[in-house]
């Protein structure tokens, strides 16, 4: 392939990346209040008018002289009416909080709402980019994924060619790492069930949000890059043409990795709603670690693929779908 091809292609998946990653990074949307100001105060303007003379009455007699008004003449006058003041409308949150925490809520009725809501959010995230915010956060992870795509011709070969992965890898089949996935929310609302724990089913109810909302943008990135994974190259072959080299299949191509997305996403939840207990985000973030990791050892993802999964799972969890906690 020529080298000028080659460029032009790696330099349009960089760029599609930051577009990509832009829209993921769930924070909320920040008003911005205009209140113009008068360059002149409204006194400059007024001129006080020249005094003139009071006229001479035209008739001279007592008799024909007018009355006085009435309020000089001591008839009292009703108070002062004055405008009711009405409270000014703030903005709308977009979403319904919980009475007893004040706090998103969630429920299996309002989980369409949501996750209407939360896309929303996703995909309007290059507004907040516009108007200069988030941009530190955002140029750090394109930078590193990028990095890590420069990188990938390199680190691929050797768990391509490795065996000292073959036992770890036999925990890790796609099948085994779905049910892993599923475990912890569904152990979580049959707890929550048992004990009448509102709280556990919530969060369980929250996981399975954030990782549906990052299966939508997992979805579009992979068609949009169509990446071959690398159990897919030769041992010795070529692991740097890899973008639109893949299949055309809807979830069958390696940018990002859903696994990565899905064990993030659904980690950060429950480390953020059970982070009084020390040792919660620890074990998960630990366990969404090892099972993105595996997705490099068995050759479905690159490093690139699985670091970008891992952060939209993250960023979509804790700045989207847990907004307000």
């Amino acid at each position: 392939m020529p080298i000028i091809h080659r460029c032009s292609r790696r330099l349009f998946a960089v760029v599609l990346l930051g577009v990509a990653i832009s829209s993921a990074r769930v924070l909320h949307a920040q008003e911005v209040t205009f209140q113009p100001t008068l360059a002149t105060s409204p006194s400059a303007f007024s001129t006080p008018l020249p005094a003139f003379p009071e006229p001479s009455p035209m008739f001279p007699s007592p008799k024909f002289q007018i009355a006085a008004p009435p309020e000089t003449l001591g008839i009292p006058v009703g108070p002062a009416f004055s405008a009711p003041a009405f409270p000014a409308a703030g903005p709308s949150q977009g979403y319904v909080t919980d009475s007893a925490t004040g706090q998103r809520d969630v429920s299996w009725g309002l989980l369409p709402t949501n996750f209407l809501d939360d896309q929303r959010a996703m995909w309007l995230f290059p507004v907040q980019l516009a108007h200069g915010h988030h941009w530190l956060p955002t140029i750090s992870i394109v930078g590193l994924t990028a990095g890590l795509i420069v990188a990938d011709p390199h680190d691929a070969p050797y768990f391509r060619r490795t065996r000292t992965f073959i036992d770890f890898n036999s925990s890790f089949s796609k099948i085994a790492t779905d049910a892993e996935l599923a475990a912890a929310p569904t152990f979580l609302y049959l707890a929550g069930l048992a004990t009448r724990n509102s709280y556990a089913q919530k969060t369980a109810l929250f996981a399975g949000e954030a990782a549906a909302d990052g299966m939508v943008f997992y979805g579009i990135a992979q068609v949009a890059t169509h990446r071959r994974r690398p159990i897919e190259i030769p041992p010795d072959g070529n692991f740097s043409d890899t973008f639109w080299e893949g299949h055309k299949g809807l979830i069958s191509n390696s940018f990002p990795s859903g696994h990565a997305t899905e064990a993030f996403g659904i980690a950060t939840v429950i480390a953020r709603r059970y982070r009084k207990h020390r040792w919660v985000p620890w074990l998960a973030y630990g366990a969404a670690a090892v099972i993105s990791f595996s997705r490099i050892t068995i050759q479905s993802h690159f490093p690139s693929d699985v670091f970008l999964g891992a952060a939209i799972g993250y960023t979509v969890a804790r700045y989207d779908v847990l907004r307000g906690q």
